[in-house]
């Protein structure tokens, strides 16, 4: 319990139990007196949840009180949706740095988004320097070119081929003339290592447009730090991690006025017909359509 630092106002407690019930990891017991205790501090996965949900304040943990914290504000959906609606993928950047506070509020977001497990074992590596990210845009786009006109590189000629001339006459293919990119890895021991970074690169993607900059997936950058080991050491990525996606950002070069009409997709909903059974041949199909990739 010392470790955790549980602590209950027993002054502001009202012995609602919502802390109990909301533990997933079955932390919290509630005492004779109704009060909630750490009886189980070994479990615990440091979510907040229990300092989070509690109406009055009454509960600290981890030496973080909730007089400190902010509170849930109301969100406008309407809002929101149409943040998702507009999202573009930009290739037209600036060339100019972000400014530091906007940079800030970027790398502070982090600490909010969610891991499997909250497990929180995301390292970011950033280029927020449009000279470093120059630095960085000249040695690999050299080093792809190499690699495709000596063939030496199965995964580089397998993917940048088609593009060789493109490269030979200067054009940044991998990184659009971006400013600057966020790498993320994860502990290759970490429980859903690709599943965490996407879902951070989706938030910071979300957050990055919202304060008017431009985003971009690099699948091309991702490609090339698998590809050449002492990008990644350039990144500052430590041992026992693996870079998992690359985003590129900056301030936008491109405005676009309004919303794409986008095609359905497939939605469906389950009926309430009871499982079915399947043959062994059916169960092999789907276990190859699961595993499959």
């Amino acid at each position: 319990m010392s470790e955790l630092n549980f602590r209950v106002d027993e002054n502001k407690c009202i012995h609602c139990g919502l802390c109990q019930k909301d533990c997933v990891a079955y932390v919290l017991d509630m005492d004779t007196l109704n009060f909630p205790r750490a009886n189980r501090p070994q479990q615990c996965i440091k979510c907040g949840h229990c300092m989070a949900i509690c109406p009055v304040g009454a509960i600290s943990i981890f030496n973080k009180n909730p007089e400190n914290a902010e509170q849930i504000q109301i969100q406008n959906p309407d809002m929101i949706l149409n943040l998702i609606k507009s999202r573009r993928s930009n290739r037209q950047y600036k060339k100019e740095n972000v400014n530091k506070e906007t940079l800030f509020k970027l790398k502070d977001m982090l600490k909010w988004v969610p891991t499997g497990c909250n497990a929180h074992s995301l390292y970011f590596s950033f280029i927020d320097d449009i000279e470093v990210m120059e630095e960085f845009r000249n040695y690999t786009n050299e080093k792809i070119i190499n690699a495709l006109k000596n063939k030496g590189i199965k995964m580089i000629a397998d993917k940048f081929t088609p593009f060789l001339q493109h490269f030979l006459n200067g054009e940044d293919i991998i990184f659009r003339g971006a400013p600057h990119l966020v790498a993320v890895s994860n502990k290759v021991s970490a429980p859903c290592s690709k599943e965490d970074a996407i879902i951070a690169l989706s938030y910071f993607e979300l957050y990055a447009q919202s304060l008017g900059l431009g985003t971009c997936w690099c699948g091309f950058g991702d490609i090339a730090l698998n590809a050449f080991p002492e990008l990644c050491e350039y990144l500052k990525i430590p041992d026992g991690y693996k870079v998992q996606y690359v985003m590129l950002f900056g301030e936008k070069n491109a405005n676009y006025a309004r919303i794409t009409q986008n095609e359905d997709v497939t939605i469906v909903s389950a009926e309430k017909t009871g499982i079915p059974k399947i043959s062994t041949s059916g169960k092999l199909k789907r276990y190859f359509w699961n595993m499959i990739r």
